[in-house]
């Protein structure tokens, strides 16, 4: 076995595994600590996640939000950018959403509506982007503290227009009025419904088909095409990209540009499948918990897929643990995804030396 393919066995394999199993044992002797049966609480969070068909829409609804950030953050970390703005940036691209259904939901039909708000979701989320990004590029300001500001600029803008200017009159809830009916994706039970199939109801729409579709293209991008390829050279070395006659510049803005439309298509899950509403809040988390999901996912379009569904089930199989277990609160489900992005993160190298130790010994020796 060679050295490379060594390499390549413990980052998509054998560590994540091993930073997973590490995180579940860290949270099977938290729960003994405070007089919970882990086993029984593992059978509560699994069944609440995939046991039934509601659960499951759940599950999934959640993860599509994961994956557009999940791959906004790993494809400006392939660029050697490390872009935390994915709250702001799909705060935005919900702006987006809301300018174009609520100008043109009574004028246009659903078959042009819906891909016009889907461009705007990611047009707006790339947009916020660019500016942190030509910050980065061409004034030398670090893109972890122009995206941190810029999630506060994006909460701050959108609470003034909420309440100043899409609120409806007469309401006190910052929200605008409700979406046309043209604005509205299929919800995953209309669509089994018209192919003759009963699902249960739950906010899973056919924005993950999109997410799906997000994946697939991210990967042609970064492996089969030439700024995939200069993308992630500068990322690698770049010195030695300017040497190959790349502009890093140039790639800086390409890869904050796609991050943010990616982190922008977040509203078409939230707004168009769900709210039909554009209101405050509907990004809470997503951005964040997308570092997570990049970082366990190896920073591959595969991997946020799988990292991403991970990060479903704890959302949906936690909250069915909270209403099952009185004492399992909210807050240790997120200490289960703390240690989770603890172990993937900021500790991912921590068994890398001694396996690889392991894996050259083995094959030299078969």
């Amino acid at each position: 076995m060679k050295a490379a393919h060594v390499n390549q066995l413990l980052s998509i394999v054998l560590l994540p595994f091993l930073n997973l199993l590490t995180a579940f044992i860290v949270t099977t002797l938290l729960f003994l600590m405070v007089g919970i049966d882990p086993w029984e609480a593992a059978k509560i969070l699994v069944k609440g996640a995939f046991g039934y068909e509601e659960g499951i829409g759940y599950t999934l609804y959640y993860t599509t939000n994961f994956i557009f950030t999940g791959l906004a953050v790993a494809v400006a970390f392939h660029a050697g950018l490390f872009n935390i703005g994915g709250e702001g940036q799909a705060y935005i691209g919900g702006l987006g959403v809301g300018l174009v259904a609520l100008g043109l939901g009574a004028l246009l039909p659903a078959w042009l509506l819906l891909p016009l708000a889907m461009v705007a979701a990611a047009v707006f989320g790339a947009a916020w982007a660019a500016i942190p990004a030509y910050l980065q590029a061409y004034r030398g300001s670090h893109i972890v503290i122009t995206t941190i500001m810029f999630n506060f600029l994006a909460a701050s803008l959108m609470v003034y227009l909420l309440v100043n200017v899409f609120a409806e009159p007469g309401q006190m809830v910052p929200a605008s009025r409700a979406f046309a009916d043209s604005a509205s994706l299929w919800s995953w039970q209309e669509f089994m419904a018209y192919w003759g199939v009963e699902f249960a109801a739950s906010p899973l729409n056919l924005s993950i088909i999109l997410a799906l579709i997000c994946c697939a293209m991210v990967w042609l991008f970064l492996w089969k095409t030439r700024w995939g390829y200069e993308l992630r050279t500068v990322g690698a070395n770049p010195d030695a990209a300017i040497y190959a006659g790349i502009n890093p510049k140039r790639i800086i803005m390409l890869a904050m540009l796609l991050s943010g439309a990616l982190a922008g298509l977040v509203a078409v899950n939230e707004l168009l499948g769900v709210q039909h509403r554009l209101l405050l809040g509907f990004n809470t988390g997503y951005g964040f918990a997308g570092i997570a999901v990049a970082l366990m996912g190896r920073n591959h379009p595969l991997g946020v897929l799988l990292a991403a569904l991970l990060f479903g089930a704890l959302y949906q199989g936690g909250a069915e643990l909270a209403f099952e277990i009185p004492s399992v609160t909210r807050d240790m489900v997120v200490v289960i995804q703390g240690l989770i992005i603890l172990f993937s993160g900021a500790l991912e190298f921590m068994y890398r030396a001694p396996l690889q130790r392991w894996l050259l010994r083995f094959a030299r020796e078969a």
